[in-house]
């Protein structure tokens, strides 16, 4: 234990001098200028004040063009060949996982159905719906994102495109390999690490072809001041290579140690990686969509490096109780609680963008999807401060309580946010228009559904069973059986959550085969942010 606390501690103090040494260069650039008119880095001149959706401006019935935007169509035009190939990709995950989870789900109820293959087994088919979703779909779908919105914010081309696609090929060979590990019975046996090592090496190289192009981006930008979402991107692909390595790192962690290590990277890899990506991407498509800059934009860079901050330990409060030392669950606790920070800073200024331009609610499913999303950041945020408090955690540890807690962090914010601004994107990476857009609102409204019912009978029958579990006078069998009707719940919302996935994932087929249209003319690859203008 000594030595992976020792290692850990060791970690976090390099890892802060490299903080602090950003923030040195952050401070004597002027990045860490608090001024409002910061905000309107994504615009170019003009653009400030009109919605950017397929829909109708506030009163006005003008149509606001939807499928070609000429002021960036030569950065789009470079970015979407590798933002094309990785949002493939990541549909396709989207679809298999979520077969394995509504298989994982039934199974939990119906124990005898699909028993006469190892690889049909409850724990194989949860652990590939886990891996699938978490480095498929939404890993590959937020690095998409980055890649298509970075150039744009950055108001230049983006360089080396051709490095993501072998990024995406090596990827998706990676997850291939260790899907058939992992139905084969090979893995490492830890929450969110099950894809054996040795695969893992594989996933980090390609990683690699991820990151290189977003830097070269980065440091080629043709504006000065970087925009609060480059931050919270540019930290994310600093922070997920060496909580990807470490964890992996084989034969160092055992027994106690190997738990805290599991933790510590499983917690990391939603609020490290995922978080900073879709958080991001919300600070980029809310104001952009709306056509009006974020509510205050001195919060979100306090947001930001309050989660920078406060994030980096949460993970160990899944070990209250354990066999850890009591100052590391401690740390653990106090982090969680601090998390209210820059939870609340985001909070404030998505929310209350939104808010205050609810009109664009109603012409832009998008926004609404990327909205929800955000509004379901904060809430699981909150619930896992809350959850990590002792008196709390005794009750819902070990329930179906945490299940539906980590679908709303996992799930309604990262997916959410990733249905919106892929619906967004795509009709501007291709050139062409939504073939069927009737079924996005039925999309919207099968996923919400089906989640709004697989979270409450989770939540509720976890409560229940933990009280069971508490409660020395029943026998344990006690909060098994009553969960029957909430795992039934939680199969019913899987059933609609899978549906809307398929429907998506055969509209974005649709959208991919459909004719190109010509290009209206040669567009520039670099623009003129409207702060400079």
């Amino acid at each position: 234990m000594g030595l992976t606390i020792g290692l850990l501690l060791a970690l976090s103090f390099v890892v802060s001098l490299f903080a602090l040494a950003f923030l040195i260069w952050a401070v004597s650039s002027r990045q860490m200028s608090f001024d409002q008119a910061q905000a309107r880095t994504i615009f170019v001149a003009g653009e400030e004040g009109r919605p950017d959706d397929p829909g109708t401006a506030p009163e006005t019935d003008e149509k606001v063009p939807h499928h070609y935007d000429p002021a960036r169509a030569g950065i789009d035009s470079v970015s979407a060949r590798p933002v094309t190939a990785l949002l493939a990709s990541a549909v396709s995950w989207l679809v298999l996982g979520s077969l394995f989870g509504l298989t994982a789900s039934l199974k939990l109820h119906w124990p005898d159905w699909l028993d006469s293959a190892a690889w049909l087994t409850f724990g194989r088919v949860r652990t590939l719906h886990l891996t699938l979703v978490i480095y498929g779909w939404s890993s590959l779908g937020l690095i998409a994102i980055v890649m298509w919105v970075a150039p744009r914010m950055f108001h230049t081309k983006l360089r080396h495109p051709n490095l993501p696609i072998i990024g995406a090929v090596l990827w998706n060979v990676a997850l291939v390999v260790g899907t058939v590990a992992i139905a084969n019975g090979w893995t490492d046996g830890e929450e969110w690490l099950e894809i054996p090592w040795q695969v893992d090496i594989l996933l980090a190289v390609a990683g690699s072809f991820f990151v290189l192009p977003l830097l070269r981006t980065a440091a080629a930008r043709n504006v000065r001041h970087i925009y609060v979402t480059g931050w919270y991107w540019m930290a994310a692909i600093c922070w997920f290579p060496v909580l990807f390595v470490v964890a992996n790192v084989p034969y160092v962690f055992m027994g106690a140690e190997q738990a805290t290590v599991n933790w510590w990277f499983a917690h990391n890899v939603l609020g490290l990686w995922l978080t900073p990506l879709a958080v991001g991407a919300g600070y980029y498509f809310i104001p952009k969509i709306i056509g009006k800059p974020i509510y205050s934009y001195s919060l979100s860079l306090l947001g930001f490096w309050a989660l920078a901050l406060f994030y980096s330990q949460v993970g160990i409060h899944h070990l209250i109780g354990g066999p850890v030392p009591t100052w590391v669950v401690t740390l653990s606790i106090v982090h969680s609680v601090m998390m209210f920070v820059p939870v609340i800073a985001v909070a404030i200024n998505q929310h209350v963008t939104v808010a205050q331009n609810s009109w664009a609610l109603k012409t832009s499913v998008p926004l609404r999807f990327i909205s929800l999303g955000a509004v379901c950041y904060t809430l699981a945020s909150f619930q896992g401060s809350v959850g990590a408090i002792r008196s709390i955690n005794t009750v819902v540890h070990f329930t179906q309580y945490t299940v539906g807690h980590a679908h709303l962090g996992a799930y309604a914010f990262v997916s959410f946010t990733l249905f919106g601004a892929i619906y967004h994107m795509m009709p501007r990476v291709t050139g062409r228009a939504w073939p069927w857009p009737r079924t996005i609102t039925l999309h919207f409204w099968l996923v919400v559904a089906g989640f709004g019912i697989y979270f409450f009978s989770l939540t509720i029958g976890g409560v229940f069973q933990g009280l069971a579990m508490l409660d020395a006078t029943r026998p344990f069998e006690d909060s098994v059986t009553l969960l029957k009707p909430y795992l039934e719940g939680r199969s019913v919302g899987g059933a609609l959550m899978t549906a809307g996935h398929l429907l998506f994932s055969a509209h974005f087929t649709a959208m991919l085969l459909r004719r190109s249209p010509e290009v209206p003319h040669p567009a520039p690859m670099a623009t003129t942010p409207a702060v400079a203008a």
